[in-house]
């Protein structure tokens, strides 16, 4: 597991459209399908990684409390699958069904949405708003699986509320961490260094 802090792409910062599957239905999912959202949450997860296995719950229970809210939720694995077959869609699929997830869960297997949003970690949150530009990128909270600190979702929730209220995000965003987005080889996006 390699510890690694998401990029902190540039606030303002228009998002990229995606074309991509949903693991459960097969339906593609795109920024369209958000297009009657005031805000979208774009969520770099996978199934085997600590730091997700940390957040699962709060992972599914903002699903459940932003359900019919104005905020669009999308996740997407982009993890090499052939070398981590726990990645797989399948098994994508199976842990969307454990968690009950209210929201699609997609896989990038050509890890392009993943570079075009910078990501770099699992998980890596990009909260957008209306004109779906970039307002918070950064962690969920203070908890990591070795802190003994609660998992809330406080600082991502924060986000949530003041862009769903039109308000400005205030106060440091600080880096997701996690562990590093599993690249095929000879793919490692320049943007990592």
């Amino acid at each position: 597991m390699a510890l690694t802090a998401s990029t902190m792409l540039s606030l303002g910062t228009q998002a990229l459209d995606f074309n991509l599957p949903n693991v459960v239905t097969g339906q593609n999912i795109s920024l369209a399908t958000f297009a009657d959202k005031k805000a979208l949450l774009v969520m770099f997860i996978c199934q085997h990684c600590p730091f997700i296995k940390h957040v699962k719950s709060e992972l599914a229970k903002l699903g459940k409390d932003y359900l019919n809210s104005d905020l669009g939720i999308v996740a997407i694995s982009s993890n090499d699958a052939t070398k981590y077959p726990d990645d797989t869609p399948m098994c994508l699929e199976k842990m969307a069904l454990e968690l009950d997830l209210e929201y699609p869960i997609c896989y990038d297997e050509s890890q392009n949405v993943a570079k075009s949003y910078t990501a770099a970690c699992t998980p890596d949150f990009f909260l957008f708003d209306s004109e779906r530009k970039l307002v918070y990128r950064g962690q969920l909270d203070n908890s990591r699986p070795s802190n003994g600190l609660p998992v809330t979702g406080s600082d991502l929730r924060a986000a949530i509320g003041s862009v769903l209220a039109g308000k400005e995000i205030v106060g440091e965003q600080k880096p997701s961490i996690g562990c590093n987005i599993k690249w095929k080889p000879g793919n490692e996006p320049d943007y990592l260094g």
